[in-house]
Parts: C-alpha cells; sequence; structure tokens
C-alpha cells in the first residue's frame, strides 16, 4: 500500500513540478486514476499527499521564504527583510515587484500545481466505483476545500485570475482570466458544496484534516469580503457556539496542538519535527540574515501586552537590538511534541463575529468579542467606542494577535480599504500594488491571461 501511495505522489509531482499549469500532461508512469481510488485507503492516501504538499510548500505553509505569512508580512508592515537574495524576496519586502519576480512566478506555480492536484481528486473519488458516498463525500469535501482555500489566496493576491476545475489539457492550457468577483462568487459555491460532504467532526483527534467548521470560516470570509454581515455573522456564530470549541485563555497555551480553540493545523513532517515557524525565524548572537519583526509592529503593543513577552524574542548584538517572531518554540527536531503549525484558530471567528456586528451598529455585543482577544493578553477591556474607532481598533489588535500568520495583514488591511497606509512606513508603495503582477512566463506561454495587472 505504501508503494501505491508512493507511486501516485511521485505522479503528481511530476504534475505540479510543470513551469505552469497549462503544460500539465499525465505522464505514462502515473497510476491511473481508477486504481488509486479503488479502496479507501490508497485514496485516503493521496488526499494525504495534498496536505503533505500544503505543508511542505504552499501559500498556507508556516513560515518560509514563498509563504503568505513571511510574504505578506514584509510585503506590508510585519517584518523587514535583511537577505542578500537576488531572485526577489528583497524586492517584494521593497515593493518592488515586478512581473519577472522568480518568488511571484513560484507561487503562482506551486498554487496552480496544487490546484490540478486537489482537481485529480476530486475528479477520482466522485468517479469512483469502489468508495461508498460516505467515503466519497469525505475526499471530494475535503479536497474541494483545500484547492478553495488555495483559489482565495491567489484571487486576493493576483485579482482576476483563472478558475479551472477540469483536468483536460487542452483546456487548461487555453484559460483566461475570470473576473474577481465571479471568483468569489465561484468559491462561495465550492465552499458550501464542502460544507455539505465533510461533517463537523474530526477524522483525527488532532485536528491535522479539515472539517464543516472550518469550510463555515471560509464561507464566513468570503462574506466580510462581499458585506453581507448577517451572513457572515450567522456562519461564524455556528463555530463560536460549537462544543466543539473553546476560547483558550492562557496565551502560552495558544500555539500547543492539544488546544480546544484550534480549527485546523498541520503536523510536521517526522514525529518530534519542529514547526516551520519556529525554525525560519530563529537567530540568536547575530545579526539578522532573514527577517525581523518590524519596530513599527512591536511599537504598537502596549508595555503590558502579554504577547511581547510571550510571543516575540529580542536579539541582542553588536550593541544592537531586533525583535523575532516566538509563538512556536521548539525548534530543535526530535524535542518538539506539542506544537503544530495551527492555521485556524479561534481568535479569527472572534474578530469575524465582533467586526460582523459593529457593522451593524450592535456595538455592545461586539466589544466582548473584542475584549476577549484583548484581555487574555493581559490588556483591559474597552467599554465604548464610535464605530470608526472599533473598526480601527480592531484592525490593530488583529495586527498584534496574527503578525506573521498567513497573510492576515494584508488580507485586512485590503478588505476594509486600509492598504494605502503602510505608505508611512513603506516608501515604495503605490496604490496598484493591492495585486501583484502576472508573471510574465505565464503571458507569454498564454496570450489569453493578457493585459497583465495595471502598474506592471
Amino acid at each position: 500500500m505504501k508503494n501505491i501511495y508512493l507511486l501516485f505522489c511521485f505522479g503528481v509531482f511530476l504534475l505540479t513540478a510543470c513551469e505552469e499549469l497549462v503544460d500539465v500532461d499525465a505522464p505514462t508512469n502515473q497510476l491511473g486514476t481508477e486504481q488509486v481510488f479503488e479502496s479507501p485507503e490508497t485514496a485516503n492516501a493521496a488526499l494525504a499527499g495534498l496536505y503533505a504538499d500544503l505543508r511542505d510548500g504552499s501559500v498556507i505553509t508556516g513560515a518560509g521564504f514563498y509563504t503568505a505569512g513571511t510574504l505578506m508580512a514584509s510585503y506590508t508592515d510585519e517584518l523587514d527583510c535583511y537577505t542578500n537574495d537576488q531572485n526577489g524576496i528583497l524586492d517584494i519586502s521593497r515593493n518592488l515587484q515586478q512581473e519577472t519576480n522568480t518568488v511571484i512566478s513560484n507561487i503562482w506555480n506551486t498554487a496552480y500545481g496544487q490546484v490540478y492536484y486537489a482537481n485529480s481528486i476530486i475528479y477520482g473519488a466522485t468517479h469512483s466505483t469502489k468508495l461508498s458516498d460516505t467515503e466519497k463525500n469525505q475526499i471530494t469535501g475535503e479536497a474541494l476545500l483545500i484547492r478553495s482555500l488555495i483559489y482565495y489566496y491567489l484571487q486576493q493576491f493576483f485579482g482576476d485570475i483563472p478558475y479551472t476545475n477540469s483536468l483536460d489539457y487542452e483546456y487548461n492550457r487555453n484559460l483566461t482570466k475570470t473576473d474577481a468577483t465571479e471568483v468569489l462568487e465561484q468559491l462561495e459555491t465550492d465552499v458550501t458544496e464542502a460544507a455539505l460532504l465533510i461533517e463537523d467532526e474530526y477524522r483525527n483527534s488532532e485536528r491535522i484534516y479539515l472539517n464543516r467548521k472550518a469550510a463555515q470560516l471560509m464561507l464566513a470570509r468570503i462574506y466580510l469580503l462581499r458585506e453581507e454581515w448577517e451572513l457572515a455573522e450567522q456562519m461564524i456564530g455556528t463555530i463560536i457556539q460549537s462544543p466543539l470549541y473553546e476560547f483558550e485563555e492562557d496565551i502560552s497555551e495558544v500555539f500547543h496542538k492539544t488546544g480546544q480553540h484550534i480549527l485546523w493545523q498541520l503536523e510536521p513532517e517526522n514525529d518530534g519535527d519542529a514547526t516551520e515557524e519556529a525554525s525560519f525565524y530563529y537567530f540568536t548572537d547575530a545579526a539578522p540574515s532573514a527577517y525581523t519583526l518590524a519596530p513599527d509592529l512591536v511599537n504598537s503593543f502596549d508595555n503590558n501586552d502579554l504577547r511581547i513577552q510571550v510571543w516575540m524574542a529580542e536579539v541582542s548584538f553588536d550593541e544592537k537590538s531586533w525583535y523575532r517572531p516566538f509563538k512556536y518554540k521548539n525548534k530543535d527536531n526530535g524535542s518538539n511534541d506539542n506544537e503544530y503549525s495551527v492555521i485556524f484558530r479561534l481568535a479569527e471567528p472572534y474578530f469575524i463575529m465582533a467586526e460582523a456586528l459593529i457593522r451593524q451598529n450592535r456595538q455592545n455585543e461586539a466589544l466582548p468579542y473584542l475584549n476577549a482577544i484583548r484581555e487574555r493578553a493581559g490588556l483591559t477591556a474597552l467599554t465604548s467606542l464610535s464605530d470608526e474607532d472599533f473598526i480601527n481598533e480592531l484592525l490593530a489588535e488583529k495586527r498584534r494577535e496574527f503578525f506573521t500568520e498567513f497573510g492576515h495583514r494584508f488580507l485586512d488591511l485590503k478588505r476594509m480599504g486600509h492598504l494605502d497606509e503602510i505608505r508611512a512606513v513603506k516608501a515604495n508603495w503605490e496604490d496598484y500594488m493591492q495585486v501583484w503582477p502576472l508573471p510574465q512566463n505565464e503571458l507569454l506561454l498564454n496570450p489569453n491571461l493578457n493585459p497583465q495587472n495595471t502598474g506592471y
């Protein structure tokens, strides 16, 4: 069985390793789809391979040079970049990215390779004659939700993007862009379907696989983007009220894998491995060579905020000091038995509920959700604010809570129309940079993707 899994993943790797989605074609040494989906064991192994691919290299990998959490934190105002990289990382941090940027091209190609991977699983599961309806639903629903999450980030980063659920080579190689609004409409349809197919109960006690509540969180994100406040409130309420979850009161326990506040997390490749977040941001007794927390972010915290003490670490060298992210503590492989990479946690539904309520002029109901986050950090509860001040405080509090986590800062600033505010700390910022350029090599290979995004 292990050999079947490895052969399948090798075949998919050959597909996703292509330079672009339009060139994807089935290699002759790939196991046929029917073979892979002849049993729930091999079908779930294929799905596990997709989860592993997300963990090892994707927009939602915990940290790294090609991930949303790191890149968008430096693109906005959370991280300062010290790398000497000549392949595009420093340009992104300085808001100087162009259509030839290799980092952006890598993100695009990796994401669309994983879209193809998900499409292969969805097709194989839905057309299987061997799987039960329950097995088909679970596998299809999880793959559909993963694909939707990838598309969500692509749409936020690039605006109008090609959307496909097809495995047809000729069709994919000539894709045109889908309007960003239409992409969101399609994602609502897809995520709604995923929520119907998968269950609330986790199929693993460590919450390393997606469930219905994760789908409902994604739907709430989409409703916020479309300013459908009542729908966002209703959807997020199903998560907050669920007996599956409990708000974590101890700031030091937020990133421990056993928390009942966790909706979804990804486990490291091997037992005892450190998370990407713990390893990537670590440096000590030296000047930084990759990323540090931006002084503007550090200075935004109240001196009494426990997140400074617990989630940051100061590094001093040669009479200079920097702060690095320290949300994950165990960086040495073999010593980590209590940390996974937490992707969705209950703090996000609390913020979504607070925003959905204040947008409906229901401040008394909204305040407890914002104050729960503040009070856990050792801050005093807010009592009364104007609606505008409430939104500003919510945005600032989300920055302090989710710094370096999966592009939250960029997504929030963009959605709320505040991205231009980073001009105060980013010298090269221009309004058109709310989206990235489409990779030049993609436009050359498929002219149907033209025109290029404005400004590039």
